[in-house]
């Protein structure tokens, strides 16, 4: 570790809370990266909660030289050239294998999450980046969630939370998420697109955008065809909530046939879409730009912000993972953070 003494100057920027991930996954190489970029730290004052000595097994990797401040109290991050601060949890063994399944790294990962929540909800930091953890290794490590959606709601006790996944080209909110297709379309129902859809409205105002105009998908194919195809989902389940949502200003517009609304907003016609099930709206975000995709939960009481990707077991410890999502995801957080005062 290389100590340095700048001494902090008060915070004009948000601070980020970057947890690490799954420490045997390319999470590391990402937040070392990620966290050395000038378009980040231009935005945020990242803080990376995780593992010392993997941080610097992952730059060498890399071959990057920071200079790692080792800090307890998000008030002692300093903005100093080529230097991450980091929260040090020492959890994980100095051994510990690249791209392999691990309990210990599964549970430090939920770890390193829960330190990032305290954080924000102390108001010590103003979002949250999560690196890619692995869902088998983190029930391996006894802690039972699809994911860091629902574990970061539990932390934060929030009781319905949105992910959004956004690209360059575009943006989707799910209404629903890891729940098979028909345990999905059971579950749909118009208070849920109604929150749902607002929670995504809410995130683009504050990210800027003042009048979203958002397409809001049907369920079946060619949006029902006046009633050939399902049995009436749309007007039953979609169609009220798009009356409440345009009946308070919101400019929401559907039941679109999925086939034709990712189109339509790829070349920029809709701000946002509104997919109703995962695979809806996940397919299309992937082909338009999983390389720089970015995962956002909207609804938590904290932006958060993470990569579109897993683990990739295949290439950690190489070198070779490519490390823009982690940086569009950590310029996402700061964009739709809170700026501390």
């Amino acid at each position: 570790m290389n100590d340095i003494t700048t001494t902090p100057e008060p915070a004009a920027l948000p601070v980020i809370a970057v947890t690490m991930g799954d420490g045997a996954g390319v999470g590391p190489e990402c937040c070392v990266a990620a966290c050395l970029d000038p378009s980040v730290l231009a935005v945020s004052r990242p803080i990376v909660i995780g593992d010392l000595t993997r941080l610097e097994q992952a730059a060498s990797i890399l071959g990057l030289t920071p200079r790692f401040h080792v800090i307890d109290d998000a008030a002692d991050a300093v903005d100093a050239a080529n230097t991450i601060n980091v929260i040090d949890l020492n959890l994980l063994p100095a051994d510990l294998p690249w791209g392999q399944l691990s309990a210990v790294a599964g549970d430090a990962a939920y770890q390193y999450i829960a330190r990032a929540a305290a954080l924000v909800q102390a108001g010590q930091a103003q979002a949250i980046c999560t690196a890619p953890l692995n869902k088998a290794a983190l029930h391996l490590g006894g802690h039972m969630y699809p994911g860091h959606t629902e574990m970061l709601a539990a932390l934060t006790n929030t009781d319905e939370v949105s992910m959004m996944l956004a690209t360059p080209k575009l943006r989707v909110i799910h209404v629903t998420t890891h729940i098979g297709l028909i345990d999905a379309i059971a579950r749909i129902e118009p208070g849920l697109v109604e929150r749902t859809t607002r929670r995504g409205h809410d995130a683009l105002v504050r990210a800027g955008i003042a009048k979203p105009h958002i397409g809001v998908c049907a369920i079946n194919p060619h949006a029902g065809e006046n009633g050939l195809f399902g049995y009436g989902e749309e007007e039953e389940k979609i169609a009220p909530a798009i009356a409440a949502l345009q009946a308070d200003g919101i400019d929401a517009v559907g039941p679109l046939p999925a086939d034709t609304a990712f189109f339509l907003a790829g070349r920029g016609d809709y701000d946002l879409i509104v997919a109703m099930y995962h695979d809806q709206g996940h397919g299309p975000i992937k082909v338009l730009g999983i390389e720089e995709g970015v995962n956002i939960t909207v609804g938590l009481p904290v932006i958060r912000t993470s990569v579109d990707h897993g683990t990739a077991f295949d290439i950690a410890g190489s070198g070779r993972v490519d490390t823009r999502s982690m940086s569009e995801a950590m310029r996402q957080a700061a964009a739709l953070a809170s700026v501390p005062a």
